[in-house]
């Protein structure tokens, strides 16, 4: 459950394996000061998400540095912030409620992640599967409101353009 739960949120095996393996490693070094306020489970994934956010704080300030700066034209947007008309989305016209369709876009959308930046994964996971604010992943991983905004409008544009190739336009 641990290894599920890493997974998605760092679009790396070996790295989800080794966060489950600390995880487990710091709940053994601190198993006297569980309170047993929360069931075992819950505390383990407390500490397995502290690890990854802490994985991405300690890498947030390279990550970033390695982004090319946002020009006007690129991403598909006009110098006064709206799409450019070459660039507008298309409806998808799709049944989100298909069961079998989910379970196949849900790889599809894994594999999409796995192509953006780890600073970019890391803002739109923790954002839109951890539900944390904007405020709170600036915070954490040590970045600029910003640079939030940035990184987190590349990684839509990045996967929209990547379900679209592998998915919605077969």
């Amino acid at each position: 459950m641990l290894y599920r739960y890493a997974l998605p949120r760092v679009s790396d095996e070996a790295l989800a394996k080794d966060l489950v393996q600390e995880t487990f490693l710091a709940a053994w070094r601190n198993v006297e000061s569980y309170k047993g306020e929360a069931s075992e489970k819950n505390w383990l994934f407390t500490i397995l998400k502290n690890k990854i956010i802490d994985h991405y704080r300690k890498a947030s300030t390279r990550l970033t540095d390695q982004l090319d700066p946002l020009t006007s034209g690129r991403d598909g947007f006009e110098e006064d912030g709206h799409f450019m008309q070459s660039a507008k989305p298309n409806d998808w016209g799709i049944d989100y409620n298909s069961s079998i369709e989910s379970k196949e876009f849900y790889g599809i959308l894994e594999k999409c992640k796995g192509k953006l930046k780890e600073i970019q994964n890391a803002v739109f996971t923790m954002k839109y599967m951890d539900g944390f604010e904007s405020e709170e992943i600036c915070k954490e991983l040590g970045i600029t409101a910003s640079n939030y905004w940035v990184l987190l409008h590349r990684a839509k544009v990045q996967l929209r353009n990547c379900l679209e190739k592998n998915w919605f336009i077969k």
